[in-house]
């Protein structure tokens, strides 16, 4: 069975974050709370747990995997941001966003699109998370927790648990989620389109 951290929601115990921290320094995939949904989340380095990563949840190598960042400075290591971009990238980050960017020599070719070269990434506005990445020291490779063959995502840290004994490493159950997708905007195209309308409302970046 994975490993059931159970923390704090709105003041998780940092050793228990280390340990879930070390459980993904060493190769394994975590269930992670986030401010839409539970995700998967895996070390960016690591080849073998990317691909781990795609087999669980059933998709190839054209489905955007995400890079939660800690914040914008850690985001723009890793995606080529203009001025204009930056400005919309501010106004609705930390917060249920994704932006699809071009990625940038930091994010290894395989993690990428294979013909775009872009980069799903994400500065996320959930307190577990954010203090999780914090000890981890970068960011995490992320894919929203929705079985294969399934339209919604997983919300039950304990049903996660017991339906991905022997595939994923850790649980880090913070209690529960939001229940709805990001909203995916594409930073790449000119004006940027709303890809998919999840829980971040787009008016609020002038789009939508």
């Amino acid at each position: 069975m994975p490993q059931y951290v159970e923390v704090h929601p709105d003041n998780p115990q940092q050793r228990l974050l280390k340990q879930a921290a070390e459980i993904l320094h060493a190769g394994g995939i975590a269930a992670v709370p986030t401010d839409s949904s539970y995700a998967l989340v895996c070390h960016l380095d690591d080849k073998a747990a990317a691909e781990k990563l795609r087999r669980i949840r059933g998709v190839d190598d054209k489905h955007h995997l995400t890079l939660l960042c800690r914040d914008l400075s850690e985001l723009a290591s890793y995606a080529k941001v203009d001025n204009k971009q930056y400005r919309l990238l501010k106004s609705a980050t930390p917060g249920p966003f994704t932006f699809i960017l071009e990625a940038t020599k930091e994010v290894p070719r395989r993690v990428s699109h294979p013909s775009r070269r872009t980069i799903g990434l994400r500065v996320p506005e959930h307190v577990t998370l954010q203090q999780l990445l914090t000890v981890f020291g970068q960011p995490l490779l992320a894919t929203t927790l929705i079985p294969p063959g399934e339209t919604e995502p997983l919300n039950d840290p304990e049903e996660i648990r017991e339906r991905f004994a022997g595939q994923i490493q850790a649980v880090v159950d913070a209690g529960a989620c939001a229940m709805a997708p990001t909203t995916v905007v594409d930073l790449t195209k000119e004006p940027p389109e709303v890809v998919r309308q999840g829980r971040g409302d787009a008016a609020m970046l002038g789009l939508g």
